[in-house]
This record gives C-alpha cells, sequence and structure tokens, in this order.
C-alpha cells in the first residue's frame, strides 16, 4: 500500500492531521487515528480531518478528537479547510459540510478567515444534557468551581467563570468534568475570565484531547454564556493560549467566529506503521 498523504494545519496552536480522502477515503480505524494523533510516536494534533465529498456543499470535513471518536465541529480546523478551499476554488466564500450541519466560510480582513458556526443551542436536551436542568446555571460544584453554563455550538460546551483564568485548575479538574454524568455525550470545559464587555480570557479542555491552546467552538460557546450572563456584548475577543479569536453572536442567534489559519508542512505516512484495525 502506498503511503498516505497528509497536511499539518493549525489555528491559533489547535492543531491538526489532514488527510485528502475525495478521491480515495484513507480508512483510518480508532486505532490509527490514535496512531497518528500520538505526540510521541505519530504525527500528533488535537483532532484528525478526513475531507470527503459533498452533495450538499463544497466539501465534506470528517472530524475525529485525538482518543478515536468522532467530533461534531471544530471552529479552528474550518478555518484551515476553509482557507484550503477558498484558495483551490478561487472564490472568497465557501460552504463546508459537518455532521453537525453547513458552515459558511468566508475571507476576511487581515488574511484571516470567518466561520458561521451556526445557533446556539441552549435548552438541556439539545446540549444534550441527561436531565432536564437549567442550562444557565447547572448544578456542578467541584473543588469551588460552581455554576457552570451549557451550550451547544456544534459541541457541548460547560463554561465556569473564574476570577483569573491563568491559575485554574483546569487540568486538575479538566477529565473529570468532560465525564460529568450530567453530559451523556461528554463535553468541552472552559474556565473563562472576562477582563471588560468586550475581552475574555479563556482556558480550554477538549472532549476527547484534553486542554488546548485554543478551541473555536469553545470561544463561541464562551461569548453566548457570558453573554447569557450579562456579562459581557455580543461581540467580544476571546483570549485562548494561543492566540485570539473575534467573535459575534448574532441576533439571528448564530455565532461567528473570526481568525488566523496555517499549514505547518506537510508529509506522508506509512499505513503499515499505523498498527490498524480491521474496518467495520
Amino acid at each position: 500500500m502506498s503511503n498516505l498523504e497528509f497536511s499539518k494545519m493549525h489555528g491559533l496552536g489547535n492543531d491538526f492531521v489532514v488527510f485528502d480522502g475525495r478521491v480515495k477515503n484513507p480508512g483510518l480505524s480508532a486505532a490509527a487515528i490514535r496512531a497518528v494523533s500520538n505526540r510521541y510516536t505519530g504525527v500528533g494534533c488535537d483532532q484528525l480531518i478526513v475531507l470527503e465529498p459533498s452533495k450538499n456543499a463544497d466539501v465534506f470535513m470528517r472530524i475525529f478528537n485525538a482518543d478515536g471518536d468522532e467530533s461534531g465541529a471544530c471552529g479552528n480546523a474550518t478555518r484551515c479547510i476553509g482557507a484550503q478551499m477558498i484558495d483551490e476554488l478561487g472564490r472568497d466564500k465557501v460552504v463546508i459540510e459537518t455532521i453537525s450541519g453547513l458552515l459558511e466560510t468566508e475571507q476576511a480582513s487581515g488574511g484571516r478567515i470567518s466561520v458561521d458556526m451556526g445557533p446556539a443551542n441552549l435548552d438541556w436536551q439539545d446540549i444534550p444534557l441527561a436531565s432536564e436542568t437549567d442550562t444557565l446555571h447547572l448544578p456542578i460544584e467541584i473543588n469551588g468551581l460552581r455554576d457552570p453554563v451549557a451550550v451547544n455550538v456544534g459541541n457541548p460546551h460547560m463554561v465556569f467563570f473564574v476570577d483569573d483564568a491563568s491559575v485554574c485548575p483546569i487540568d486538575e479538574f479538566g477529565f473529570q468534568l468532560e465525564r460529568h454524568a450530567l453530559f451523556p455525550e461528554r463535553t468541552n470545559v472552559q474556565m473563562a475570565e472576562v477582563l471588560g464587555y468586550d475581552r475574555i480570557r479563556l482556558k480550554t479542555w477538549e472532549r476527547g484531547v484534553g486542554r488546548t491552546l485554543a478551541s473555536g467552538s469553545s470561544a463561541c460557546a464562551t461569548l453566548v454564556a457570558a453573554h447569557r450572563r450579562d456579562l459581557c456584548g455580543r461581540t467580544a475577543d476571546v483570549i485562548a493560549d494561543g492566540g485570539t479569536l473575534s467573535i459575534a453572536w448574532r441576533d439571528d442567534n448564530h455565532v461567528v467566529q473570526t481568525g488566523p489559519h496555517a499549514v505547518s508542512y506537510r508529509g506522508t505516512i506509512d499505513p503499515g506503521q499505523l498498527d490498524q484495525e480491521p474496518s467495520t
């Protein structure tokens, strides 16, 4: 079997290994995805992306977390793939299909890319939560962290507001909170410090990955949660460890994120080194 070509991309340090499967899908098993994503013995990434043909959009983007599970949406990856498709098709706007829906993506100022991440889902059944709960005030408390907000922007999110994001215990409690019983599909965890009416400092733990330098959907969910708590306006700069995203929660309930993108390098992988499980 010939080597598999890939691209290594990132948005604010949130990094991806991308396979173009529009002609021939690489058919990676969960074990192979974990092998590629491993930062010590593989290429290393937060998410693995496979591009596929789409009848409804310019491309279908399938997203896998580093643990091999499929994810609904990834804002930073969408910007990277959006930039690739804009360049490939010679257009200013493209549409990317994911399992969470169609994401309209367009060129923005300063070489940045904007992505309409779709509507913010606020009802407990749409997060989803395991039981009927006020999503603005979840009954969750751990070591002084309490009263988070639940939002779904492509993925489930749990947002805590903290006094100082630089010392928040996301590494200590992220894994436990990701698997809280109230979230049957697990959840991303955000710890956010509101710096002003248009600025938020953010630390992110992504389900199936762990702590990441940035997360587009997490930044979107945090802006929505902060506005619902009357802590900020409908637009803000969300400052992650890897850099800043501009987030807007429009009056039509759609959330738009704008930020940079980058291609780190391209390479090939010998599929024989991936110890793939049989396809099912």
